[in-house]
């Protein structure tokens, strides 16, 4: 049994596995069942299809959540095959706490819940949880991980930068407010609601249900239009710094390869 729960834990964890034979295979019919879930998703929204493919829509749904419970059941059952994880409970409960696991979690429950909900509305909140789904291929994708290993690098700044842009919108929407709202009660009638024009603004979108009429006010709007394309490009330049370094550091890295008998990392 021991054997069977390490050789199922390598074909489930790609991290674990050389993503050869079973494993591959298996990785593809995931991948292959969460994009087919994703496309079903739209195209059932569309009421000429639902009405049409009804059937064939609830089927797959049927079956990807018997898959996904099966997959979620036999991860939970090899979890402890990773270090963090060892304890028989403990591990299995830290392990149901963790990201991924939450994910694969929200990918099923939703189907459960509504089998015994009465509230359509709630039913068709639940139902928008499937959508998860599209998260876990992220765990198959090399690019997905670089970009999540980017952002969690550079983290500090896009923070710093998000906090700064906050704190400008905030500044610019009042002093728009207080220009404004003399002659536009209506439109401008709190900071609140100023701050979807300053919002607009800052973006260049500038939706026009919303905007300033005084010289002043038009005048603070030009001024917050051009700030915000200057805000607005500090989080492109810092992740594609971040993309550089992450490249620069993993091309330098030497190449490693793994003992096949020990399992130990050998430097070439």
């Amino acid at each position: 049994m021991l054997h069977f729960r390490k050789t199922l834990f390598r074909i489930l964890e790609t991290s674990a596995g050389n993503r050869r034979g079973i494993s591959l295979l298996f990785n593809v019919v995931l991948i292959t069942i969460i994009t087919l879930n994703a496309i079903a998703i739209v195209l059932n929204t569309v009421p000429a299809y639902n009405q049409r493919f009804a059937r064939l829509f609830y089927d797959l749904e049927l079956f990807s959540v018997m898959f996904f419970t099966i997959e979620y059941i036999a991860r939970l059952w090899v979890c402890v095959e990773q270090e963090r994880y060892q304890h028989w409970f403990w591990g299995r409960l830290r392990y149901m706490l963790s990201t991924p696991a939450i994910i694969d979690f929200l990918a099923i429950f939703p189907f459960y819940f509504t089998l015994f909900a009465t509230d359509l509305a709630v039913v068709r909140i639940l139902r928008l949880f499937r959508i998860f789904r599209l998260f876990r291929i992220s765990k198959y994708s090399h690019a997905v991980r670089v970009i999540r290993a980017v952002v969690d690098n550079t983290k500090e700044e896009l923070i710093l930068v998000l906090v700064f842009v906050v704190f400008m919108l905030i500044i610019i929407s009042s002093v728009v407010y207080y220009i404004e709202h003399p002659v536009q009660p209506d439109k401008f009638s709190s900071i609140p609601a100023t701050m979807w024009w300053g919002t607009s603004a800052m973006t260049t979108v500038g939706y026009g249900d919303l905007h300033p009429i005084t010289p002043l006010g038009k005048f603070i709007g030009g001024l917050a239009s051009i700030l915000g394309i200057m805000l607005f490009a500090l989080p492109t330049s810092i992740l594609v710094s971040g993309f550089n370094e992450y490249m620069r550091t993993h091309r330098k890295s030497p190449t490693t390869r793994q003992c096949p008998h020990c399992g130990k990392v050998l430097n070439d």
